[in-house]
This record gives C-alpha cells, sequence and structure tokens, in this order.
C-alpha cells in the first residue's frame, strides 16, 4: 500500500460496498398551533431518539482492555481516534487529527491535532492526552495491546497539538491501526495503571455516554462539545436482548426501532414481510471458525487436527444453520479481500474416507474413539449457535470414530476459558479491527499476538512471514507472504474456518441514514427519522 495526500486508500475488497438506506414515507408533523397537545409532545420528543435493539453485550467501557465486535461498536460512537473510516467507504482519513506527515522512510508519523477537541464534559483534548491513553494501552497490556505494542516503539506529545510516532519498522497499515480503540484518546478520569471497566467518561466522539445498566441499557445523548457535525438524532437508546426471539418480538412490537445483531435466518425471512418495517443486507468481512487448542491432548496431534478438518462440511452448515445467508469460508481471509487463498479445500467437505484415513495414522478407529469437547456460547452469536454446535458434531461424529462432547458457557465465562487454554474446540467468530488481511491472520497465527485465544499455537516460520507481510509496501509481495502464510495454516489446522457472513439490519420503514460498508461500524449519529 501507498500514501498519498493523507489519505491511505485500502486496496481491501474486489468491489468496495457501501449501502446507505434512505427510507421512504413520513413520520407525524408537527401541528402548526402555539401549544402542542400532549400526544404531539410525546411524537416530538420520540422523533429526538432512536432505539437499537442487540443480543450483544458490552463487556466493558475500557480501550484497554475491551476486544469485542460491539463494545468497539460502542467505543466508535462515544470516542475516535486520530484516523477514521469515512462513511461508507474503506478510506482512511483524519479524525481527531487535521494533517500528518511520514518521515524516516516510514517510521516515523507526525500528526498536527485540531485545536477544538474537547472530550464530552469539556475538558480540553490534547497531544498529551492522546499520549497518556496510548501509553496506558501499553503498560496495562490488555487483549487489544498488540494492536499499539506490535508497532510502537515510542509515543511522545511535541508541543499541546503535535503528537509523533516512532514504528518499530515501517508498517503499512498504520494509518488503519491509528482506526482502532486502543489508540483512542481517553477521558483523564480512567484510572491511570489498570483496568477500568466500568468508566463512562468516554473519549472525543459524537455521543457521550449518560447511563450504562450492564446487560440491560446503553443510553447515549449527542456531545455538545463535539468539534463535528451534530448527531442526527439527539439521543441513542440501546437494549440488550437475551435472544434472537425477544429481539424479534421487540421490533415487531415497535419497543425498538432497530434490530442490530442478531437475528435468526427465519426471523428475517418473516420480518421481510412486515410492511412497518424494512431488512437491509450487505456483504460483511466478518467470519466464523473452530478455535483447536494445539497444546491439549488429544488435539495436540497433527493429524488428529487434519481430521477434523476434513470432516466438516461448510456447505452443510452454510444451508441447514443459516439457510444460505453465509457463504462457506477455505480460509481465515474473507473472500473479496486481497491475499485471500482457499487453503482448506484440500480437505474437501465432510470427507469421512480422509478423516478416518487421518485418524486411522493417529491410531484411532471404531474400537479405539477419538473423544473431544466442543465448546459454544449460547448468546453471544445469536440463537444459531446451538445449532451449528450440534450439526459440527453431527459431521465429526459421522466418521465412526470421533466422539463429541458439546459444552456450553455464557460469553463472560467462555472468554475466561479461552484465554486460560481450557478449551479443546471452540466456536468463535471475527470482526474486523482493521481492513488488511494482517488482521486475518497476525491475530490468530502470530506469537503472542495470538494469546487470547488460548490455543497454544507458535510456529516461528509463520512468525517471519507475518512480519515481512506486515513491513512491506509492496501489495503484490505482501500477497505472497500472505499466501504461504494461509498454505502453513491449512498444514497446522490450529483454527478451522467456517463461513464468511453478512450483515443484516432490521428496522422502522421511516429511519434513514443506516450505513453499512465493509468496515462494519454501525454509526448511530448518522440514524434519523424521515419527516
Amino acid at each position: 500500500m501507498k500514501l498519498k495526500d493523507g489519505i491511505l486508500k485500502v486496496l481491501l475488497l474486489a468491489a468496495i460496498i457501501a449501502i446507505v438506506v434512505a427510507a421512504s414515507g413520513c413520520a407525524q408533523k408537527e401541528a402548526p398551533a402555539e401549544t402542542a397537545t400532549p400526544a404531539e409532545t410525546v411524537e416530538t420528543e420520540a422523533a429526538k431518539e432512536i432505539v437499537i435493539g442487540v443480543t450483544d453485550k458490552v463487556t466493558d467501557l475500557d480501550p484497554s482492555n475491551a476486544y469485542d465486535f460491539y463494545t468497539w461498536e460502542v467505543m466508535n460512537n462515544v470516542m475516535g481516534g486520530l484516523m477514521r473510516y469515512k462513511p461508507g467507504t474503506t478510506e482512511i482519513e483524519p479524525y481527531l487529527a487535521e494533517s500528518y506527515e511520514v518521515q524516516d522512510n516510514g517510521k516515523v508519523y507526525i500528526f498536527k491535532l485540531r485545536k477544538d477537541l474537547k472530550f464530552a464534559d469539556g475538558t480540553p483534548c490534547t497531544a498529551q492526552d492522546v499520549v497518556r491513553s496510548i501509553k496506558r494501552v501499553m503498560e496495562i497490556n490488555g487483549d487489544p495491546a498488540w494492536l499499539v505494542t506490535d508497532f510502537v516503539e515510542d509515543v511522545e506529545a511535541v508541543d499541546d497539538y503535535t503528537v509523533k510516532f516512532t514504528l518499530k519498522t515501517p508498517v503499512s497499515y498504520f494509518l488503519a491501526l491509528l482506526a482502532t480503540p486502543p489508540y483512542f484518546p481517553v477521558h483523564p478520569a480512567y484510572k491511570a495503571n489498570e483496568i477500568d471497566p466500568d468508566q463512562t467518561a468516554g473519549g472525543v466522539g459524537p455521543y457521550r455516554i449518560v447511563k450504562w445498566v450492564r446487560d440491560q441499557e446503553l443510553i447515549l445523548e449527542a456531545n455538545p462539545y463535539f468539534f463535528g457535525e451534530k448527531p442526527k438524532t439527539e439521543r441513542i437508546i440501546v437494549r440488550f436482548y437475551q435472544d434472537a426471539t425477544t429481539l424479534r418480538l421487540a421490533v415487531e412490537r415497535g419497543d425498538v426501532d432497530i434490530a442490530w445483531r442478531t437475528l435468526t435466518p427465519v426471523d428475517l425471512e418473516s420480518l421481510k414481510q412486515n410492511p412497518k418495517l424494512k431488512v437491509i443486507e450487505a456483504p460483511g468481512a466478518y467470519i466464523r471458525y473452530i478455535v483447536v487448542n494445539v497444546a491439549m491432548e488429544p488435539t495436540n496431534e497433527k493429524l488428529v487436527r487434519k481430521a477434523i478438518a476434513a470432516a466438516v462440511d461448510r456447505n452443510d452448515i452454510a444451508q441447514r444453520v443459516y439457510m444460505g445467508t453465509v457463504e462457506p469460508l477455505y480460509t481465515l481471509i474473507p473472500m473479496g479481500m486481497w491475499g485471500h487463498k482457499s487453503v482448506f479445500d484440500k480437505y474437501g467437505d465432510g470427507n469421512i474416507e480422509l478423516a478416518k484415513e487421518l485418524l486411522a495414522q493417529a491410531g484411532y478407529d471404531e474400537n479405539n474413539k477419538l473423544k473431544v469437547e466442543l465448546w459454544w456460547t449460547p448468546t453471544h452469536y445469536g440463537d444459531t449457535e446451538k445449532d451449528l454446535a450440534q450439526v459440527l458434531k453431527e459431521q465429526l461424529e459421522a466418521t465412526g470414530v470421533i466422539e463429541v462432547e458439546l459444552k456450553s458457557a455464557e460469553w463472560s465465562t467462555y472468554v475466561d476459558y479461552l484465554r486460560k487454554g481450557a478449551m479443546m474446540l471452540s466456536l468463535l467468530g471475527w470482526y474486523p479491527d482493521y481492513l488488511d488481511p494482517d488482521d486475518y491472520t497476525t491475530p490468530f497465527l502470530k506469537s503472542g499476538s495470538n494469546k487470547w485465544l488460548g490455543n497454544g499455537y507458535s510456529n516461528p516460520e509463520m512468525d517471519e512471514l507475518l512480519d515481512k507481510a506486515a513491513a512491506s509496501t509492496d501489495i503484490n509481495e505482501r500477497t505472497k507472504y500472505y499466501e504461504q502464510a494461509q498454505d502453513i495454516l491449512a498444514e497446522d489446522v490450529p483454527i478451522i474456518p467456517l463461513i464468511q457472513g453478512k450483515l443484516y439490519v432490521v428496522a422502522n420503514k421511516d429511519i434513514s441514514g443506516i450505513t453499512l460498508d465493509p468496515t462494519m461500524i454501525f454509526r448511530y449519529w448518522l440514524l434519523e427519522w424521515e419527516t
């Protein structure tokens, strides 16, 4: 990739897809009378807010530790970085910064900040706050810290409005990293050297947090000190639901105006028939996969891991579990992104004979069966997760040699088990931190960066390839390195890719401003009622 005129053109998808939905129809207009009736007052107040329903959770509100899709979505609405993705595109542009320059062959970046930056309580945000926040992430060293520590040698405030980064080596996608929460400046109220999970002071963003009841409700209001364009809607209320069924009922009743993550394929088909609602679909860059613990018996045996990969039938999963709303995926890098190579297709789909042959080589047969545990979590990925686990169990047991015990845990416990390396096989999903093949390889496959997976995988050859790919600015050279890394992935099998999904939003037909693009950032500040 090459830097030009302050914009990093992210050459990621064969076709950049941005869908901006402008619904037809009109909301009720206010009467011209000087004094509104009670009914009209209610309508006016309702027009100032939009209620969003999700089955996701906010884990914590600290960028030093939060590393999950939905929490990052919230952070992107109440915080921001020096750079951002231009809405509806995959272009990186200055945000809290007004300009930047690159020096020393890509090892030094110098950013000039806007001079009108303030936190949500009016406290000025300066270069010192940017540096303090980033160094805090490095010192706490939580799950997302690698996005900083793997690349940044030092960060310093040259003056109140100038930030200087010195990188360990040139990184072709550094500007994209700056658009991720670990680089966001946070309010001084955050504890200096420890995780502050319940802190709501936020950063510099279009909204501020006025209320958060964990797993129940999150209320955001427009930040009066925000430097940019005022949000289209004054108040956003997010309500958290236990499952897809209750979320569907909520959007049908009008308890929520938007249902976003996650409804089942059956729900989506049914809601398409509701004249009061609209279902918006767009290609997505999220993937699902099985994490294989290479440090735990019996999956520490490579032949066993290959046999499991051969027994998996992605096409069956796509149809039976997801009703064709997803695509089979044979590597970690999504289809449509440069560097993609379908390396797991060498195992086939539901290749029972190959699976049995590999198991026999590992010493397993009908009289000496391979016993494995497959973990799943009930709510985080929606109501289809139980079905996915059951179908995978059936596929593996179709060998006649593998016995599968299904185990489940709620998301917070699940993540804890994952980090500790306590699960043999576990179902997980990935949403992009930044749009680059590196984000679909380094966090999973590079020693240290993949510690959050807890699967014990490390390969020096893989590490070297990923380092070379990150340092190169030649897209053809980088593609070669990523293809080689994917070949090793298919040989070592520390992860088994399953499917690539799409984005779906169900909304009241009179809401506009729903912008979906490959970044998968839902920008609440663009939402509004049609008038």
